[in-house]
């Protein structure tokens, strides 16, 4: 028998699983990710179809697929709200929105052990708020933040680690690229994701600066605090951050509210900034900076998206999602257990790969697999293994995942904000960065165990919008 016709023969697990190997060699030896998915989701397809109908077949329908999945499912509603979320970060940076933002957060909890650091979190925050992008949070505040604290004497390891550490919660904070991405491949409400993430998100940052409190007073001259600004002082700077106010007022209100949609809502957040942005002198090189920088990583995302959709419509014809839910759900360990070993293995996956890459390629296989462990797709709170319904389990699984994700930008060998962070600060090696990040691996351990022990930090919000 020839090698085509043992092929051929394949069952169409067989095929998932040779094809899925085949993609993780491709990204292993540095394909991109776009690239690889769409490479081994034309395969796919081509082999399933051409083993059912024959090769020319096969062909022309693997070919069709391949042709008409980009264009359908990109120009879905929902996917315009990340260019909007990510011109909205970009235009307040250079409305000089940040740095307002960061001197308010400095006059305000400087005087606090490890003050700068604080500040950084908040700020970061803050500007997570009007940002979907991690990447852009850290190098804006690798540009302000850095050099403050260095002044100070604080230690360029832990200026450089407490940045990309706070740059993280731009992608768990609202408005999300990360959490658009996730509801769309797993056909869930935006708006109740984005509403989601509001809490998590705070959670987190107050963990942060819980940790850079508790290490400042723990260690001398660790990181000193910053004094003798008056409450006249304090006041002054509330107008300068007013507007990142604004835009958070216009997201929350729109969506929670029903006033409009989501991508409505960050539509008018991009047209308050730009508004500010233009009243506050920006020219028009730092508009069209903005806007080329806003397109190059919106481009980015949605060819990552192409590609992985190819190759989720191949697992679909594979079978693939329902047989790994089929073989988690009879392992001999609680449904929690498992949960706690998924995360693990997110933990070691994104050691190796960038957040949104390692959500796209795996969500279509895991998500069915821990709504299958929860008890299916129509459970209520009673009768579920993790004590939320169906749709409260995409919610809340949801955001821990991007919680995971967020984690992974600091891990090394490939942290994505430490690299960004570097390579802003010349001053400080990539080495130096990921030693900075270790103690927030804490942190994130604390913010996604009560997460995971806790869904009501989660659901609360869109509980209250109907949803859970």
């Amino acid at each position: 028998m020839s090698l085509f016709e043992t092929m051929g023969q394949m069952d169409s697990i067989s095929i998932g699983l040779w094809v899925t190997g085949f993609m993780l060699v491709l990204v292993v030896i540095g394909v991109r990710v776009a690239f690889a998915a769409a490479i081994a989701g034309f395969i796919g397809l081509l082999w399933i179809f051409s083993a059912r109908m024959g090769f020319e077949k096969g062909f022309m329908v693997a070919m069709k697929m391949a042709g008409t999945i980009p264009h359908s499912k990109v120009s879905t509603l929902a996917l315009s709200l990340i260019p909007t979320f990510i011109l909205i970060g970009f235009l307040a940076y250079h409305a000089g929105l940040t740095r307002a933002l960061f001197e308010a957060a400095k006059r305000w909890v400087g005087w606090l052990p490890g003050g700068m650091g604080v500040a950084t979190v908040f700020s970061a925050a803050g500007f997570a708020a009007v940002s979907g992008a991690s990447v852009a949070t850290s190098a804006v505040f690798a540009r302000i933040a850095v050099p403050e604290m260095l002044k100070l004497g604080y230690d360029k390891r832990f200026a450089a680690g407490v940045v990309a550490a706070s740059g993280t919660l731009a992608s768990l904070i609202p408005p999300s690229a990360i959490l658009v991405i996730y509801a769309i491949i797993v056909e869930q409400d935006v708006g109740a994701l984005l509403m989601a993430g509001f809490i998590p998100g705070a959670f987190s940052a107050l963990v942060y600066a819980a940790l850079v409190v508790s290490m400042a007073t723990l260690k001398k001259n660790f990181g000193p605090p910053v004094k003798g600004f008056s409450w006249k002082e304090r006041f002054e700077t509330i107008p300068g951050a007013f507007p990142i106010f604004l835009v958070v007022g216009i997201i929350v209100v729109c969506i929670y509210g029903g006033i409009g949609t989501p991508t409505e809502a960050g539509s008018l957040g991009a047209f308050v900034i730009l508004c500010m942005a233009l009243y506050k002198g920006m020219s028009m090189g730092d508009l069209k900076g903005a806007l080329m920088e806003t397109a190059k990583l919106t481009v980015m995302i949605f060819s990552i998206i192409w590609g992985v959709l190819l190759y989720v419509r191949f697992l679909g014809f594979a079978d693939l999602p329902t047989a790994f839910s089929d073989w988690l759900t009879s392992l001999d360990y609680s449904p929690m257990m498992i949960l706690v070993m998924i995360l693990l293995a997110y933990a070691i996956l994104g050691m190796f790969m960038d957040a949104i890459g390692m959500l796209l390629l795996t969500l279509p296989v895991v998500y069915p697999a821990v709504i299958a462990l929860n008890g299916g797709p129509d459970v209520t709170a009673e009768a579920s293994a993790f004590g939320v319904s169906a749709v409260g389990c995409s919610i809340w699984f949801g955001v821990i995942i991007v919680k995971m994700a967020e984690f992974c930008l600091i891990t090394p060998p490939i942290g994505l904000n430490c690299f960004v962070v570097a390579g802003v600060r010349p001053e400080c090696s990539v080495q130096d960065v990921f030693r900075g990040v270790m103690p927030f691996f804490i942190a994130d351990g604390i913010t996604i165990a009560a997460l995971v022990a806790m869904p009501g930090i989660v659901l609360w919000l869109p509980g209250l919008m109907g949803f859970t």
